[in-house]
């Protein structure tokens, strides 16, 4: 009788998924927008009465393979979520980063994969509003000027509206979410440099 190896599933402690990172990617702007994903993710997780922890590693995790795939974004989340399937990571997990990049037209399913979504492009929508401020600081950003910018089409161009707006699939209000992540973001400033 042949058994049939498989990696054990596990929860992957915040320790070893940093590691695991910074094995994979080493773009420090980058290693900070997993920060500030991993950060809005977690207070997602606690205003929606969801898992935490997971919530947090797909948000730390979810670009761990964008080194390898930032000139072929048809790879991007594909290969990301094979890294984290090789690793052991939950299916859910592993799901929620590949169908984070909608170039793979893959069906958000579960709050997890909405959560990861829309939080994405807020934490550079939030990076870039604490950079054009003079003293480059997160603590004086406030929701009533991230409200003004988003209507601002040339602000930020690359933190897409619909993909933050898609914050009402988790029964959100464009301002609680807004809220939510600057408030997450603040909590970690000091490690995003902001």
């Amino acid at each position: 009788m042949k058994l049939a190896l498989r990696k054990e599933i596990r929860n992957m402690q915040r320790e070893e998924a940093l590691e695991l990172l910074k094995t994979h990617l080493h773009n420090e702007n980058l290693f900070h927008h997993s920060l500030a994903v991993e950060a809005i993710m977690r207070g997602l997780a606690e205003s929606l009465g969801e898992d935490v922890e997971k919530f947090a590693l797909a948000g730390l995790l979810h670009d761990i393979d964008y080194d390898i795939t930032v000139d072929d974004l048809e790879k991007h989340s594909l290969l990301g979520a094979q890294i984290l399937e090789e690793n052991g990571l939950p299916a859910d997990v592993v799901y929620a980063v590949k169908v984070h990049n909608e170039r793979h037209g893959l069906k958000r399913l579960s709050l997890l994969d909405r959560a990861l979504y829309a939080a994405d492009p807020v934490s550079g929508f939030i990076t870039a509003a604490a950079l054009v401020r003079p003293d480059k600081k997160l603590a004086e950003v406030q929701l009533k000027s991230l409200k003004k910018r988003f209507k601002e089409k040339a602000f930020a161009r690359g933190a897409s509206r619909e993909q933050m707006a898609s914050c009402s699939e988790l029964g959100l209000e464009l301002d609680e979410f807004l809220s939510i992540a600057l408030e997450s973001c603040k909590k970690i400033a000091p490690q995003l440099g902001l």
